[in-house]
């Protein structure tokens, strides 16, 4: 098969108003703590319909923020999903907390509410309930945050949404990060999410006592906001009331965002013209395609599929004929209580069976704003030679 025209599994798009964006910052006074940064967190607050938005470097450093301003400490437990990029986990450890992981639902892949009850109720027998739960909104689908929101007011644990995947999503018709059922949400900007800041992240809440902990923590912990000050000499004077961090977005990845964030609905709709054409392709090919709850409208940040129950050997097959053919295929992701530090805490394989499985088998294919249903095509051709060749599907 051909290689030529390599194909990733996501990639930006740079546009000649992105590029202006940046270069008229790059003219201006500002390149660090300037207006633009503040008029994106403005811009993503009104785009969510959240009170407060902090920005940041990333989206780990947002998620290590929100952590933080919830408390988080050593002896406390934060649970998560297992099937997500392993900064879901490693901001709580950030912070010396115990970390826990709940099993996934077997069609969306996210967080289940129904294994999150019954890990609940055991907990409880244990005096061992979490502090906080970070659901993970998987390739862009909201988890069913109603639900983990009820359990949270019984069980008395906070919520950040790691909505790294969902910018841009909305779940019962609002959009998510609006705080209807969280405390804290947090979305990232990679170059391979819907929208880009080239590295970035943004925390949203409607709690200002929370804001304003994040906000002053990515900035060393120090302010000159005149009521927080114990004195004031003068213009010059700052103070630093807490150790924090250089958490900061630059004025450049902020100009970036801002100017991306005006394409944001035409990427999603980029998007799900994309996942409609592949489930017209590969609807009669021996793979589960990616399930779409009735209650969300996702960004669809990825687009998973599912081989059936077959070796590893063959998912690797598939996946190595692809990236020789030039099909930049990935797997999201492997269960991090399975990477050696976490096995190192002492989780072991079979504590989240349904992650296991779905990882075992998963693939993502192509899917970016940019991508061309000939590409789409070639994908969906490749995909059926690699399935044929690892005997996974019949000629």
């Amino acid at each position: 098969m051909s290689n030529s025209g390599f194909i990733p599994y996501g990639k930006q798009s740079i546009s000649e108003d992105d590029i202006a964006a940046v270069v008229d910052v790059l003219k201006s006074d500002f390149l660090t703590q300037g207006p633009v940064v503040t008029a994106f967190e403005d811009a993503i607050a009104n785009k969510v319909g959240a009170q407060y938005a902090v920005a940041a470097n990333s989206a780990t450093s947002a998620l290590h923020l929100a952590c933080l301003a919830l408390g988080v400490t050593t002896g406390d437990r934060v649970w998560t999903s297992p099937n997500t990029f392993i900064a879901s986990a490693n901001c709580a450890r950030y912070c010396g907390a115990e970390v826990d992981f709940v099993d996934i639902d077997p069609q969306t892949y996210n967080l289940c509410a129904v294994q999150l009850a019954k890990k609940l109720q055991q907990a409880k027998r244990q005096k061992r309930l979490p502090k906080v739960v970070i659901p993970v909104h998987f390739a862009g689908q909201s988890c069913d945050m109603q639900a983990i929101h009820a359990l949270a007011k019984e069980y008395g644990f906070a919520i950040i949404e790691d909505a790294s995947h969902a910018i841009g999503s909305t779940y019962q018709g609002q959009p998510v990060g609006n705080g209807r059922f969280s405390d804290i949400c947090v979305f990232s900007f990679h170059p391979v999410k819907i929208i880009t800041s080239g590295e970035g992240g943004m925390a949203v809440t409607n709690h200002a006592p929370l804001a304003q902990h994040m906000r002053t923590h990515a900035q060393q912990g120090t302010t000159k906001s005149p009521n927080e000050l114990t004195q004031q000499p003068g213009d010059w004077y700052y103070e630093q009331h807490t150790l924090g961090f250089n958490y900061r977005m630059t004025e450049l990845q902020a100009a970036l965002g801002l100017s991306q964030l005006a394409r944001l609905d035409a990427f999603i709709e980029q998007r799900h013209a994309q996942f409609q054409h592949y489930q017209t392709q590969l609807k009669d090919f021996p793979i589960t395609l990616p399930h779409q709850a009735p209650d969300n409208y996702s960004a669809l940040h990825l687009f998973p599929i599912l081989l059936p129950k077959t070796s590893k050997a063959a998912r690797k097959l598939v996946f190595d004929i692809l990236r020789q053919a030039g099909i930049g295929t990935q797997v999201h992701y492997i269960p991090v209580h399975t990477q050696p530090y976490y096995q190192a805490l002492g989780f072991s394989q079979g504590h989240c069976p349904i992650a296991e499985d779905y990882y075992a088998r998963t693939l993502s294919l192509p899917l970016y704003s940019e991508l061309n249903e000939t590409q789409q095509n070639r994908v969906a051709l490749l995909l059926k030679h690699a399935l044929i060749t690892s005997r996974v599907m019949s000629a």
